[in-house]
């Protein structure tokens, strides 16, 4: 009756997690619409899409913490409730300035829902086992709403206004709201202490100015301002670390680092997110810009790639049975790998077919890394510290998307601005002065700017093969900690460390 009970807890907490990726990527395609609608000028659309992630970024590790010491599912009561309200008024949102703060509002509600689903998680399912299969579901849900969000909105904006695909998120929260008091535990550590308000506001000050340095790096043509953004975030986050590891009681355990497996998974989840997206970014612009696809149907040829991420994850606790859960993860990394070098090949009138096979195959190894390494950093961390831990997962998740948008596109750029001698700084800028050039040397124009594009996807994609590549030698080089190394870490018990090294380590018969 209790398992029954935990997978029921288990889909009030995956449904919103599905809904809320949907949101969050739907939006992408409604922006043109909803900027016409709103009248947004081109800071004001940046600052709709990007308001939301910079507030979940910045509050994800406060959010994780406050979970651990007020109670896990109170917490997500809260932003659930908060959710579905703002997600109402986004919708009939009447002028650009009031969608900006709603969806930076929404972001402060978001930033509680990560953390909070998967450190429940954790408490809900202690067999390791189940447990594996529990967060593989709730990383396919993710994973799948954001492939479905831009084919779910293309649906929606034929249909129906921009608000549209705001509400898509209210049914699951209030599915949650309904459901969370029945079927979902309450935790709280009995360690908690009192907040700390200089570490929320360091924590804060350092990810939004690193979030912000990064993803401006790539608009911006001067850079000075980024690179501001970047020290002063740096000097934050310093000054934040400093004040944790002197702390009795800190805001995030920074000393679960010395938990080798636990920092090689991080380290994996934040460069693979660096790969991806940066992969993803330039497919993208690959399918509409060279290809000439329309937004939605570049939209369903993209969608494997989240599909993909959502079958290897699923797969991934049926693999992890048979095979050494290191020897997975970096066997799915290096598939990546393979991928991403499939890439190479798009070029020509056979262009389509390697491009969906490589990012299909590049998402599918990716599988194992998020689901099975995922659950090592919630399950490597006694239950009073797993709301601290998923923050920790999250937080590199969005440092990970947010680098790989901004260095290999950076990357990108360099190639294109290359192979077009200074004459074009940007694909969409050469598709645009080619219509107001004569026909032959607009035509001449545009296929210039093309092959230079493509140049620059070869390069990402080699680029993201060796970063996979070197992840994969990472994460089997970084065996579990001895236990002397993990006694280091207060509050980890030896019998609870042996646990986990053994469901690290040993092949399941």
């Amino acid at each position: 009756m209790r398992v029954n009970r935990a997978w029921l807890g288990l889909v009030v907490l995956a449904l919103p997690a599905l809904l809320v990726a949907i949101d969050a990527t739907a939006l992408l395609l409604a922006l043109p619409q909803l900027s016409a609608g709103l009248g947004a000028t081109n800071v004001e659309q940046l600052w709709i899409s990007d308001s939301y992630g910079f507030m979940v970024a910045g509050l994800v590790i406060t959010m994780g913490t406050l979970g651990d010491r007020i109670g896990r599912r109170r917490l997500l009561l809260i932003g659930g409730a908060a959710f579905l309200a703002l997600s109402v008024v986004a919708a009939f949102a009447v002028n650009p300035l009031m969608l900006i703060i709603t969806r930076a509002l929404l972001g402060v509600a978001g930033a509680t829902l990560a953390p909070s689903t998967l450190a429940l998680i954790t408490n809900m399912f202690r067999d390791e086992r189940q447990r594996g299969r529990a967060i593989a579901i709730w990383a396919t849900c993710q994973f799948t709403g954001g492939a479905l969000g831009p084919v779910l909105a293309g649906f929606l904006l034929q249909h129906f206004w921009w608000g549209s695909v705001f509400l898509v998120a209210v049914p699951a929260m209030a599915l949650l709201l309904l459901a969370g008091p029945v079927l979902l535990p309450e935790f709280r550590s009995d360690q908690a202490g009192r907040l700390d308000p200089p570490g929320v506001v360091l924590s804060l000050v350092a990810v939004l100015l690193m979030v912000y340095g990064i993803k401006q790096l790539t608009v911006e043509s001067v850079p000075a301002v980024p690179a501001a953004a970047l020290v002063a975030g740096a000097a934050a986050g310093f000054l934040f670390v400093r004040r944790q590891l002197r702390l009795e009681a800190p805001l995030l355990d920074l000393r679960l680092l010395r938990n080798r497996p636990f920092t090689a998974v991080l380290v994996a989840l934040v460069f693979a997110g660096v790969a991806m997206a940066g992969t993803g970014l330039m497919v993208t612009q690959y399918l509409q810009g060279v290809l000439g696809f329309s937004p939605v149907a570049s939209a369903l040829l993209f969608a494997p790639m989240g599909l993909g991420t959502a079958v290897g994850t699923m797969a991934a606790p049926a693999l992890a049975r048979r095979v050494k859960r290191t020897t997975a993860i970096a066997g799915g990394l290096a598939v990546s790998a393979i991928g991403s070098l499939l890439l190479i090949g798009a070029g020509g009138a056979g262009a389509l077919p390697p491009v969906v096979l490589g990012i299909t195959v590049l998402a599918l190894g990716t599988g194992p890394l998020f689901a099975l390494g995922t659950g090592l950093v919630v399950g490597s961390v006694p239950p009073e510290r797993a709301g601290s831990a998923a923050s920790m997962s999250e937080t590199g998740n969005y440092f990970g998307g947010s680098l790989g948008l901004a260095l290999l596109g950076v990357v990108a750029a360099v190639v294109y601005r290359g192979r077009m001698d200074g004459t074009s700084d940007s694909l969409a800028g050469a598709v645009a002065a080619s219509r107001h050039l004569p026909a032959v040397q607009g035509a001449h124009l545009l296929h210039a700017a093309r092959e230079a594009f493509t140049a620059g996807l070869h390069v990402t994609g080699v680029v993201a093969a060796v970063v996979f590549a070197g992840l994969a030698v990472l994460v089997l080089a970084m065996r579990p900690a001895t236990r002397a190394t993990a006694s280091a870490v207060p509050g980890y018990e030896a019998g609870y460390e042996a646990g986990y090294e053994a469901g690290y380590e040993a092949t399941p018969s």
